[in-house]
């Protein structure tokens, strides 16, 4: 080789070092699927994504440099849930974030290979979503957002910020077996705390509405509103309602009583996005679901709306604010 031919290939060497060094330097693109049954327009549904992205940069996860994130709003509709499932399996994400059994039920009938994190399921055992809580099984883990039994946690709060209550309307969606099951549980329960129970269901705005009205002809009535995409959606509605007939309400999350709701007791919503994120980090990185165990919520926040409270000319009780996590004036 002649002395400026080998020359000419050292230079055209260096001059190739820079562009190789940034293509090593470019991180592989991963995949993530995110089933929401909820509207994506929704403040609070947007809220909880937010939450599942702030988990991500602190993991070190951005959109667009180092994931992708394929998003389905189902709007709360079943039909549209199942459908939404099928598509994002058919994208092969590497893991897919859900919510509620609205999210994870059809996820669950349609693939058994695909890891699956999801939050605000109540009941994931007896779902059959996983094996056990501390051992999963299969390609599916994540977080409970309660217990049933905290439906009786709601009853007695009822009960103490309005003792004149006598009948309670619990808001339930009955498309779910979550809805189901916390009727059910309410039901068992209501004897203990002297209330007579009666069901809404929640369909469409013109049932609840119906519902709503037609129960507050009888006096001494109360509501319980349950967890559902449908009472996500609905809720301006639902607690316009309880302020129009003067109905002293117990939601399960604070959103309802900063919006003017009376009172709530729930774990922390936005925390569980955030704490799915640690899950879909070590499934990305190898780590497999069967093997994450379900997590239980560690804190439950009790909020009173004072203001609310006097529109309904109720005294709050000094030992329910004493105890209160959180009280709006």
């Amino acid at each position: 080789m002649r002395r400026r031919d080998f020359i000419a290939g050292i230079v055209g060497s260096a001059t190739a070092w820079p562009h190789t060094a940034r293509a090593q330097q470019r991180e592989r693109m991963r995949r993530i699927g995110a089933l929401m049954p909820f509207t994506a327009s929704d403040g609070q549904a947007q809220a909880r994504n937010a939450a599942f992205l702030q988990g991500l940069e602190h993991l070190g996860w951005t959109v667009g440099r180092n994931i992708q994130i394929d998003y389905r709003w189902s709007r709360g509709s079943a039909d549209d849930t199942r459908k939404d499932a099928q598509e994002l399996i058919a994208l092969a994400p590497e893991v897919i974030l859900t919510s509620g059994t609205a999210g994870m039920g059809p996820l669950h009938q349609a693939t058994r290979s695909i890891p699956i994190v999801f939050v605000n399921v109540a009941d994931p055992v007896g779902l059959g979503f996983v094996d056990s809580l501390s051992h999963p099984g299969g390609n599916s883990t994540g977080f409970l957002v309660f217990d049933f039994r905290l439906s009786g946690k709601w009853l007695e709060l009822l009960k103490e910020i309005a003792p004149w209550v006598t009948r309670a309307a619990v808001i339930r969606d009955t498309t779910t077996s979550a809805g189901i099951g916390l009727w059910s549980a309410i039901q068992a329960l209501a004897p203990a705390t002297s209330l007579d129970v009666v069901p809404i269901d929640v369909i469409d705005a013109s049932e609840i509405e119906r519902g709503v009205t037609a129960f507050a002809r009888s006096p001494n009535g109360g509501l319980i509103v349950t967890g559902s995409a449908l009472t996500v959606m609905h809720r301006d509605l639902i607690i316009k309602l309880a302020a129009q007939y003067k109905l002293p309400a117990v939601y399960y999350e604070r959103y309802y009583v900063a919006a003017g709701g009376l009172i709530s007791h729930g774990p922390d919503f936005l925390g569980q996005y955030r704490s799915a994120t640690g899950y879909v980090d070590r499934i990305i990185k190898g780590e497999k679901p069967a093997d994450l165990p379900v997590q239980a919520p560690t804190k439950y926040e009790l909020v009173v709306n004072r203001k609310t409270a006097k529109t309904l000319n109720l005294e709050v009780p000094s030992t329910l604010l004493a105890r209160a996590d959180e009280v709006i004036e």
